[in-house]
């Protein structure tokens, strides 16, 4: 399995806890229009980030290296 699949399971999943940071500051600065906005789209990374992990957990059981 390529390692470049592995980096970008490893980038969704930081970009995640990134835009998640970055809602807990808006938060806590009495934004919580912002913070709102930016927990959505730290689910959805975090979704995004757990489906690519899934597929590369599928692949690798196919492929014997699980």
């Amino acid at each position: 399995m390529p390692q470049s699949t592995h980096d970008r399971a490893a980038e969704l999943h930081n970009l995640a806890a990134h835009v998640h940071a970055a809602a807990a500051t808006a938060h806590g600065k009495g934004d919580h229009l912002t913070a709102h906005e930016l927990s959505k789209q730290a689910q959805e990374h975090s979704m995004n980030a757990h489906k690519h992990s899934e597929q590369l957990a599928t692949e690798a059981a196919k492929s014997g290296k699980a």
